[in-house]
């Protein structure tokens, strides 16, 4: 964020000789090309920097909740296999 700091310094020391023009077309050049260019990129990368670090975090947290989910749905299928092991014992013991 500095970055954009220095650069808006920079680019406002050519804005009294451009604002001294009159000429418009020079003042929005100055306006397009040196204060946006300069002091906008940083500040638009860092939002990403930011947004990227969001998203990680809700990627690791979205990993860590599947994990659990995925431990705790073979758990279930497991207990479900020995319960049916068990029905099938009472099953033929029913039978004899």
């Amino acid at each position: 964020m500095w970055c954009a700091y220095v650069f808006a310094f920079i680019a406002l020391i050519s804005l009294p000789s451009a604002l001294r023009s009159g000429n418009s077309i020079i003042i929005v050049g100055w306006i397009a090309q040196t204060f946006l260019q300069l002091v906008l990129l940083p500040i638009i990368i860092v939002g990403q920097n930011v947004q990227a670090a969001a998203s990680d975090a809700r990627a690791e947290s979205d990993h860590e909740t599947l994990l659990s989910i995925h431990t705790l749905t073979a758990e279930v299928h497991k207990l479900q296999e020995q319960q049916t092991k068990i029905l099938e014992i009472l099953a033929e013991k029913a039978k004899t």
